[in-house]
């Protein structure tokens, strides 16, 4: 007979063991712990009834008007200053003087004469003023006629320095004529104008101005 060897049990079969010895160990708790507990005797307790009213005022009482809540007043609003500002001065107005430039002090002359003279002024400064001969020719044929002649006079010496018909005569002898007497006038220096008209006119007693 040989030597006896052991052999452990299966693994399963442990288990197995392990887990019956649990489970019949929890059943033991659960009953040593589950008890019904005694019961409750509910004979003496007291029992209440419990009436509930609605306390309605009487229909001929009138119900009474809401009372008036005063509103409170309105506070009056702040006085606001005003702002503070600073017056400003104007700076003072400079008055501009302009000076004029001053005239040196001029001398008084004679008047001068105007622009143009007539022949009523120029007979009362004139020297000589010979009367214009009325030709033989003219006086023959009867030949008649008036017009106005321009003298340009030389202010300074007073002689005339040209003569024209400013309107002629009609008749080329008579303002030859008439040119020819005006031409020798003399004025005084100075008091005769540059210029002077002298109507003419010719008739058969002669020349008139």
């Amino acid at each position: 007979m040989g030597p006896l060897l052991y052999k452990p049990a299966p693994r399963w079969q442990v288990l197995a063991a392990f887990g019956g010895a649990l489970a019949i160990h929890g059943i033991a708790v659960a009953v040593a712990f589950h008890k019904e507990p005694p019961p409750v005797d509910t004979s003496n307790i007291p029992t209440a009834t419990i009436e509930a009213t609605l306390d309605q005022p009487p229909a001929d009482e009138p119900t009474p008007p809401p009372e008036d809540i005063p509103v409170p007043e309105t506070p009056p609003p702040p006085d606001i200053q005003p702002e503070f500002r600073e017056e400003q001065t104007p700076p003072p107005k400079t008055t501009k003087i302009t000076r004029q430039p001053i005239k040196a002090p001029q001398v008084a002359g004679p008047p001068r004469p105007p622009g143009t003279m007539t022949a009523s002024g120029a007979k009362a400064v004139a020297v000589s003023a010979p009367r214009p001969e009325y030709p033989y020719e003219a006086r023959s044929r009867h030949i008649t006629g008036s017009g106005v002649a321009l003298l340009t006079v030389d202010v300074a010496s007073g002689s005339v320095i040209e003569a024209t018909m400013a309107q002629s005569i009609g008749n080329g002898i008579l303002d030859n004529a008439a040119l020819s007497a005006f031409k020798r006038w003399r004025f005084k220096p100075g008091a005769c104008a540059p210029r002077v008209k002298i109507p003419i006119t010719f008739t058969m007693t002669g020349a008139s101005y």
